[in-house]
């Protein structure tokens, strides 16, 4: 990286100013002299500058480029997997009880009413239960036995509950015992099995890499020897080790590591973590290497991934919310990947509901746009140009065609500006109105965009001739989460033609401070500001 010593010294001392203690961390006893969060604040702030662009940066060497192909498919995640098992186990009690109540209740039309809202109550309690039994972490689920266990338990529990409430609200259970019982007998061994089958495939899917959190190591030798040791003795380890990446020559630094080989060096941490889908990033370098993880971090910043220090061979002691673990391997968590689990689940939620929402409102608009598009100019009403979307991927993104199409840039590289020729009558004023925009609706719908979020920028976008990439340092981190329709920057006045430097900062920081302060209600605070903005058409054209 080019990062002068200088400046890493400048940082230092910055940190120094904000956190008691950081400059001998090595010396720090205790929890109360170092603030990790101070740490994260302070790289957020100035992490920025040895970002590589994707056009710049370190081609990968053949080897580490055909490791990275192996695992462009994202793996299945283990929140996801238990998500889809909370709703079936749900279900499953829900028509558990309703079995119940089939054999108890004399009356078939009370069965439509009163027990049947029983009857799914009683399957949201059965996961209640089960989820304060720890019942739906990875380790439970790959045990046959403890997984079992657990889902039986909540499932009788839960049927013993409605069968007594049941029977208050005009079931004839003591007539129906042995029926009933038979129910209990049934409703287990459906969980239990379901269990069993369960946990079998997820240790497969774990030897075949389909269920698995990707992580590589950063810095080799006896440190990164001790962290695989450590992680692969835990039982219900579900990491997997791609690589290590290191700038030391092999006498510091050896080729293979515990059976794992060196990939490359920090500067092609980026371009790998990308291809590969990384989930997580551990640094394997003692705390007193200051300045190299303050490198390493401000490098990695920009990455949606999660980023950890290895603390196991560390004899400082943090404060207990800084660690997280991996079985009894401590971590000392840097950074996080943003909107992710089940933020990730309410927002993807949010987005369908709203998507669809909005198409059944403007659907008249969107077809008189078509029509209008269609009539007035020759080529298609749909135009599609590559933009960068989640994680730096490329894209593609739907607009009403507002150019002439033998003039038309996808490249984006000429910006439309005011009374700009290659603009369409029909063009200007859909462009004023963000009419153009609309099919983007269905981006949302098949999950490349969301509705809120920083907006996609053409691949080939500049300002001044110039990549906004070269303008601002930081301005791949937009792209740690997915792109939205409509963002922070847009109700905030950066809407329009990027002609000036500070315009895509401006944006830039926007749509950072937006991902460092995402949450449903900020979401529908700028869905529901959008169209109120959209009446200043100064600068859309």
């Amino acid at each position: 990286m080019d990062v002068s010593q200088g400046r890493v010294r400048d940082m230092c001392a910055g940190l120094e100013n904000d956190i008691p203690g950081a400059t001998a961390m090595n010396q720090i006893e205790r929890p109360e002299q170092f603030d990790i969060e101070a740490i994260r604040k302070k790289i957020s702030q100035v992490a920025t500058k040895s970002e590589p662009s994707p056009e710049n940066a370190k081609p990968l060497n053949e080897y580490a480029d055909n490791i990275a192909r192996q695992f462009a498919v994202e793996s299945r995640k283990p929140f996801m997997v238990a998500l889809a098992l909370r709703a079936s186990e749900a279900l499953l009690t829900a028509l558990g009880c309703l079995a119940i109540g089939a054999v108890a209740v004399p009356e078939p039309g009370l069965l439509t009413g009163t027990h049947v809202a029983l009857a799914f109550v009683a399957g949201l309690f059965a996961i209640l239960l089960i989820q304060l039994g720890d019942g739906y972490q990875i380790p439970i689920l790959r045990s046959p036995r403890r997984g079992a266990q657990r889902a039986i338990v909540g499932w009788l529990v839960s049927a013993l509950l409605y069968t007594v409430v049941a029977g208050h609200a005009g079931a004839s259970i003591l007539h129906s015992g042995m029926l009933i019982l038979a129910a209990y007998v049934g409703g287990a061994v459906v969980l239990g099995g379901e269990r069993f089958g369960l946990s079998l495939m997820i240790r497969r899917w774990s030897r075949n890499g389909v269920m698995e959190r990707r992580a590589v190591i950063i810095g080799g030798g006896n440190p990164a020897r001790e962290l695989i040791r450590e992680l692969e003795g835990q039982p219900d380890n579900d990491i997997r080790i791609c690589g290590i990446f290191d700038d030391r020559d092999e006498r510091r630094s050896p080729d293979m590591v515990a059976g794992y080989p060196k990939l490359g060096t920090f500067e092609e941490l980026v371009e790998f973590a990308r291809k590969a889908r990384i989930d997580m990033m551990i640094i394997s370098l003692p705390l007193t290497a200051e300045a190299r993880i303050l490198e390493l971090l401000k490098m990695l910043w920009v990455l949606p991934v999660d980023i950890r220090i290895a603390a196991h061979s560390t004899k400082l002691r943090f404060r207990p919310r800084s660690y997280s673990h991996i079985g009894q391997v401590s971590m000392l968590d840097v950074f996080d990947r943003p909107i992710n689990d089940w933020d990730s689940v309410a927002k993807r939620c949010f987005d369908l509901f709203f998507a669809v929402f909005a198409l059944l409102l403007v659907w008249p608009i969107m077809l008189a746009a078509a029509i209008a598009v269609k009539v007035t100019s020759k080529g298609p009403v749909i135009f599609v140009q590559k933009r960068h979307g989640f994680n730096n991927e490329v894209i593609n993104v739907y607009k009403f065609r507002s150019m002439y199409t033998e003039m038309s840039d996808p490249t984006a590289r000429n910006a439309v500006t005011k009374n700009d020729p290659r603009v369409t009558p029909v063009g200007r004023f859909i462009r004023k109105t963000s009419i153009d925009e609309l099919p983007q609706l269905f981006n949302v719908l098949e999950g490349t965009l969301s509705l809120v979020g920083p907006r996609p920028h053409a691949v080939l976008a500049q300002t001044n001739n110039r990549k906004y990439a070269d303008v601002v340092d930081n301005y791949f981190a937009r792209h740690r989460v997915k792109p939205g329709v409509t963002g922070w920057a847009q109700i905030n006045g950066w809407r329009g033609e990027v002609d000036h430097d500070d315009k895509i900062k401006g944006r830039t920081a926007c749509d950072l401070y937006y991902i460092e302060n995402w949450s449903l209600w900020l979401d529908l605070k700028i869905l529901f500001l959008t169209p109120l903005r959209l009446m200043n058409t100064e600068n859309a054209y």
